[in-house]
């Protein structure tokens, strides 16, 4: 249930990703919260991808799924 919930919200940011020519894909979501995802296209090799993570990724995560507790770049 906690992994379709946090498919879901990665849809809604991934149009925001796509403007600057990147993407997010999940790999893996476990019973505790923690959710690891991988950032594509231009945002993988973008030096503010950690900021991305943080600020967008991270806190609409947290915001928008009950039970994430943790988001992790794999």
């Amino acid at each position: 249930m906690l992994k379709e919930e946090v498919t879901k919200a990665l849809d809604q940011i991934r149009p925001k990703l796509e403007t600057d020519g990147g993407g997010i894909e999940l790999v893996s979501v476990d019973d505790a919260g923690k959710v690891v995802v991988a950032l594509t296209g231009a945002c993988d090799s973008c030096p503010f991808s950690t900021l991305t993570m943080q600020w967008t990724v991270e806190k609409f995560l947290k915001d928008t799924v009950p039970g994430v507790t943790e988001v992790i770049k794999g």
